[in-house]
């Protein structure tokens, strides 16, 4: 009994520690409904001191339904009234502007963004632009999010963006050559390819974010590894979902695997500290490509010119 309790804490990893309270602030969260993404709005939700300055959770979710019995479970747990669904598909970048700009209208402030959502293993498909669907949900998507709420974050600094990767970046280059994976495409290395663009992402956006923040406080960027969760990510491969049944053990719940997210988005030693990548609440070893700084500027202008945008 004991080595299975031990083997078992090995396998939850790190915890995040902060007792760090969010009274009044705003955060957004991609794919909230399940998962990690779930577990983090949770936690979340309960960092209020006051009922009267509690956090305000957005859940952008594409499926309301699951959105909606997400926020309801949390909110009943919680105490925390102000979790919200709104409607976002990170596949249609109508949707993404449309979620942004309803958010804006709204919120006057904005502290936390965090970009959980993904897709993984998908057999070849595009999103309603004809972006291959790893880089467009799970790199793309985010971008464009990014950007549209970039100024409502700045104007709320300190403020923190939060984007989760994967060790599946060792895994990934950027194939500028064939980016949407119409020359040859394979779904376990589309999925590598994403979460590499969200760490260069990560890294060029801290780059760029330093010293930008309105009132000079804090203003970050960091990405994450979750660790192996047992979640719905492989929904799309049938060989992974039966696996993720057979060794569940050693794998992490989602609430063990939301804990570097959470502690991405409120530690308070992390005030500074941008442009990193973490797993287990501490920081971890990014591949060579990971640091390349000229694909990173490459990716940077290739995806502004994609999404039609201009981010300088």
């Amino acid at each position: 009994v004991p080595v299975f309790f031990s083997s078992r804490r090995y396998v939850a990893g790190g915890q995040c520690k902060s007792t760090a309270k969010l009274d009044g602030k705003v955060v957004i969260i991609t794919g909230a409904n399940t998962g990690i993404g779930k577990e983090t709005a949770r936690d979340l939700a309960r960092r209020g001191e006051h009922p009267l300055v509690i956090a305000v959770v957005i859940l952008a979710c594409r499926d309301i339904a699951k959105g909606e019995a997400a926020a309801n479970e949390i909110c009943a747990e919680t105490g925390n009234q102000q979790v919200i669904v709104k409607k976002m598909d990170l596949a249609d970048t109508k949707s993404i502007r449309e979620f942004a700009e309803n958010v804006l209208a709204e919120e006057k402030e904005l502290h936390i963004l965090i970009n959980n959502a993904g897709v993984m293993l998908c057999p070849y498909s595009k999103t309603a632009d004809g972006f291959e669907m790893h880089l467009g949900v799970n790199h793309l998507g985010h971008f464009l999010l990014t950007f549209l709420l970039l100024e409502r974050l700045k104007q709320s600094a300190p403020a923190r963006i939060v984007n989760v990767s994967s060790l599946a970046h060792h895994g990934g280059r950027i194939r500028f050559h064939d980016l949407h994976g119409e020359k040859s495409y394979n779904r376990g290395l589309a999925y590598c390819h994403s979460k590499l663009a969200n760490v260069l992402f990560t890294r060029e956006l801290a780059r760029r974010l330093q010293g930008k923040s309105l009132s000079g406080a804090g203003f970050t960027a960091n990405s994450l590894h979750p660790g192996s969760v047992c979640s719905e990510l492989v929904r799309h491969s049938v060989i992974m979902t039966w696996l993720w049944k057979v060794f569940s053990f050693f794998l992490k719940t989602p609430r063990e695997g939301a804990q570097t997210s959470v502690y991405c988005a409120v530690a308070e030693e992390l005030d500074s500290v941008t442009g990193q990548y973490f797993s287990d609440c501490q920081p971890a070893y990014v591949s060579p490509r990971g640091r390349d700084d000229e694909t990173a500027k490459k990716l940077w202008s290739v995806s502004c010119e994609l999404l039609g945008i201009q981010w300088d």
